[in-house]
């Protein structure tokens, strides 16, 4: 059925995709993708959202890289993709109770933020009290994760909630585009969609217009992000190897594709952390590390490794090897088959 479902929207409609909202286990992912990649284009990867908030909740990557390994089989023209949060609760009913609680504790510790005894209902950004170091963290994980990534509307600007809003009513109000009444979404007098109106969230500090302006606003942020994303197509096309870094705070993940290599670290702490990390890329272009989001480029200690200091929150993007990638690109995709 799904197969059937799929030809005929892709004769009516070439370029959709038919995206799963199916939080199934990761044994049944493939009866969704179907074996030759013929039912589902995409699916939501609810296992790794799951592992990520209980990480950032605890500072601990281990079940996030578990996650990720245990959701790599796909078909190669299926991919995941990655949330943080979505129209719904925050489902959190695949971890183990004690996680769950970790989770609870962090993110929506009163019973009214918390949802069927299993989610939270809450939007992001007052999840993580508004900070924007952590609201940053948590994109550049997710925009770096294996996957396509999917923002929710709002997100880009760090909008609340109105928890007196029934159930998931709470993260459904009205985009904020301005100051204007309604935050510019209606100028009907009795919206039938409630508007966040008071407090640090509403409409007249948070809004679209306001941040364009802002060059560190979370808005200006997000599109940087976004534009530096589309620049490495490793994420969406490479293979993915985790890094040893000795540190279950600090998430070291390599993506190789065609004769090029990218590297980002996270540090999911409070504290910053040092760390010790070998890029792992034989030859030359494998020591130098060029970040795309500053100008700390690095060069490797006689041991061929590099000793990083993480700031609280901290994270970053290196391109390994240089910025003449688009040169050292093979034409097709022949596996790891850089020099050594």
């Amino acid at each position: 059925m799904l197969r059937l479902f799929r030809e005929f929207l892709q004769w009516r409609q070439g370029d959709c995709i038919v995206l799963a909202e199916a939080n199934v286990l990761p044994e049944t992912d493939m009866d969704y993708f179907g074996d030759d990649g013929d039912r589902m284009h995409m699916m939501f990867n609810f296992q790794v959202n799951q592992n990520l908030f209980y990480a950032l909740a605890a500072a601990d990557t281990r079940p996030l890289i578990k996650a990720l390994k245990a959701t790599k089989p796909r078909p190669a023209t299926a991919q995941w993709g990655l949330f943080l949060r979505n129209h719904d609760e925050l489902d959190l009913g695949r971890l183990q109770k004690k996680q769950r609680q970790t989770v609870f504790k962090a993110f929506g510790p009163d019973k009214n933020m918390q949802l069927y005894d299993r989610g939270i209902r809450r939007r992001l950004a007052p999840m993580l009290g508004g900070d924007q170091r952590r609201l940053e963290l948590a994109y550049s994980l997710m925009f770096t994760l294996p996957g396509t990534p999917v923002v929710r509307y709002g997100d880009e600007l760090g909008m609340g909630d109105d928890l007196t809003l029934p159930e998931r009513g709470c993260a459904r109000t009205a985009m904020q585009w301005s100051n204007e009444p309604h935050g510019g979404f209606t100028k009907n007098a009795k919206p039938h969609t409630p508007v966040i109106d008071k407090g640090p969230y509403g409409y007249q500090h948070v809004n679209a217009a306001i941040q364009r302006r802002d060059p560190k606003s979370m808005l200006n942020w997000t599109e940087r992000i976004i534009r530096m994303r589309k620049e490495v197509p490793e994420i969406g096309w490479g293979d993915f190897t985790m890094l040893n870094v000795r540190d279950h705070a600090v998430l070291a993940l390599r993506y190789d594709w065609r004769n090029n290599s990218v590297l980002f670290l996270h540090n999911l702490h409070e504290q910053p952390r040092e760390i010790v990390v070998d890029p792992d890329v034989p030859g030359e272009d494998g020591k130098l590390l060029v970040t795309l989001l500053a100008e700390d480029h690095r060069r490797p200690n006689k041991s061929g490794k590099h000793r990083i200091m993480l700031e609280g929150y901290g994270y970053r993007w290196y391109r390994i090897g240089g910025l003449d990638y688009l040169l050292r690109r093979a034409d097709i995709d022949q596996g790891d088959t850089r020099a050594v």
